[in-house]
């Protein structure tokens, strides 16, 4: 017999834990399940995250939330990608979009035929057969349509949004849908004796809440999945050096950039995240390599804007639990792990974790072998972003500080190498299940980075090279016009879900 859970205790609250209650909410309508959710307002949430990927736009979508009601919440602006300056060689910059490049010709994938132009010694910028890489080059910005007229005008965007008001926007959805809200602190963690599955936790005013599945966003801590359930964390400093960030918000200055700016320094990198109604700044580098108080002076140097709080430092382990699902204890968020947000994936992995816990949703047996199986896709997934995120560092040409020769230098995971060295054999994108990031991402890092193929595909010199030159031209005189045409982000904004400041 089946006996279903019927109450879930979420500890921990901020943008995990809200985005947690919000769609077990919804998962739980018309079924009796009790869902509470702990936080303590004496908590400070770390709250950096405001830099998303596009599954955020359908994250919120399959909850019911009206998207200009929801970028006027959290003042947002969009996302069209990152732009990545100084990470190849100083004076250098490439941009990582939200979409392919260029059209599949007689079904080949369309970078084969960039490769042959390169061989023939043509000048091209892998930019150029962008329509997002265009308009963020203009500042501009235009919603896909639902059924584009051409390929090339089918891409995605995310957004740049307030951590705080987003988490406070999905309380009140989740508190609406019937979510009790306790504002307490957890004092203790009690767990079964027979079986070792927690069976509730104690509040600092005395009351136990028990609950069947218990949901853990309670940050770096890991208050259950660690400190009750000793689940073990796996550190991954040896290929990720950055284990500290700075950040401070300043007041915006001139146009709202549709795109985050990602800005390497000497010991790691900088982010700017443009908001409605402020910009979110921060440098995350390695403290082998610069001090804190040198960190905080680079970053209050080279912000635009007056600053409007106190710089906040965050320390880290770059790495992952090694099981974010154990006996009752489902880990969120910071509790799970924690990679730097150089790509924007922390809010995604809570967003993708979650889904998970739906499709194997358990019953009060929790059977082990469900466990097992999100615990293996999650950690497949995890991998491949932080092998992503190491791609990074590894392909640097910058050799002006210790930081970036320790970067060159190291050893990296075999499967990273093997992708790595099939694509500078043959231009070939090596994609594994669970990838986060596709071909055109891989290819995006591939061109920025200098790192080329040694050969051209066989198949790519069948094409006539001058068909092929006049081909390209008309690609990129399209997405030029198309992208002259559309609006500036800020009139766009100005247009459509200004928020109210």
């Amino acid at each position: 017999m089946v006996k279903p859970i019927n109450k879930i205790v979420i500890v921990g609250g901020g943008t995990a834990g809200w985005m947690a209650a919000a769609s077990l909410a919804k998962y739980a309508q018309g079924k009796s399940l009790d869902i509470c959710l702990i936080e303590s307002s004496s908590i400070q949430t770390v709250g950096v995250g405001e830099a998303t990927i596009p599954n955020i736009v359908e994250f919120n979508r399959i909850l019911g939330i009206d998207e200009i009601e929801l970028i006027k919440a959290t003042k947002a602006t969009f996302k069209l990608g990152i732009q990545f300056e100084d990470w190849h060689q100083k004076g250098e910059s490439f941009f990582h979009p939200f979409a392919d490049y260029g059209l599949k010709i007689d079904q080949l994938e369309f970078h084969q035929y960039l490769n042959r132009l390169a061989a023939n010694g043509d000048k091209f910028e892998l930019q150029d057969y962008s329509f997002p890489c265009a308009l963020a080059k203009l500042g501009h910005f235009a919603q896909p349509h639902p059924q584009p007229p051409s390929p090339l005008a089918d891409y995605s965007y995310a957004y740049h949004f307030d951590a705080s008001l987003y988490a406070q926007f999905l309380q009140k959805f989740a508190v609406n849908l019937g979510v009790t809200h306790i504002d307490a602190k957890v004092e203790k963690v009690n767990l079964h004796a027979s079986n070792g599955f927690i069976n509730s936790v104690t509040l600092d005013d005395g009351r136990n809440i028990e609950g069947q599945l218990f949901i853990d966003c309670s940050g770096f801590k890991g208050l259950l999945i660690e400190q009750a359930l000793h689940t073990g964390y796996e550190d991954w400093s040896h290929w990720l050096f950055c284990d500290t960030a700075v950040a401070v918000q300043t007041e915006s200055v001139g146009a709202t950039n549709p795109y985050t700016r990602s800005i390497a320094g000497d010991a790691g990198w900088q982010w700017r995240i443009p908001l409605q109604h402020r910009t979110g700044n921060g440098y995350i580098y390695s403290s082998q390599f610069e001090t804190d108080e040198d960190a905080q002076n680079v970053l209050l140097e080279t912000v635009q804007g007056t600053p409007i709080n106190q710089p906040r430092k965050i320390a880290f382990t770059p790495g992952r639990r090694k099981q974010i699902w154990n006996k009752n204890c489902f880990a969120l968020g910071l509790a799970s792990g924690f990679l730097e947000p150089l790509e924007s994936t922390s809010i995604s992995l809570v967003q993708t974790a979650i889904a998970k816990l739906l499709s194997f949703f358990p019953d009060s047996d929790f059977n082990p072998y469900d466990i097992a199986e999100v615990n293996r896709l999650h950690n497949r997934e995890v991998e491949n972003i932080r092998d992503f995120l190491i791609l990074h560092y590894k392909m640097t040409g910058r050799t002006d500080s210790e930081f970036w020769r320790r970067c060159q230098a190291m050893e990296i995971p075999d499967l990273l190498a093997h992708k790595m060295g099939v694509y500078e054999s043959r231009g070939h994108i090596v994609m594994t299940d669970n990838e986060s990031f596709q071909s055109a991402s891989w290819l995006t890092m591939y061109q920025g980075f200098k790192h080329l193929s040694k050969r051209v595909d066989p198949r790519a010199e069948t094409v006539d090279l001058a068909f092929l030159q006049q081909k390209l031209a008309q690609m990129r005189q399209s997405i030029d016009s198309a992208a002259q045409q559309a609006m500036s982000h800020d009139n766009f904004l100005d247009a459509h879900c200004r928020a109210q400041l």
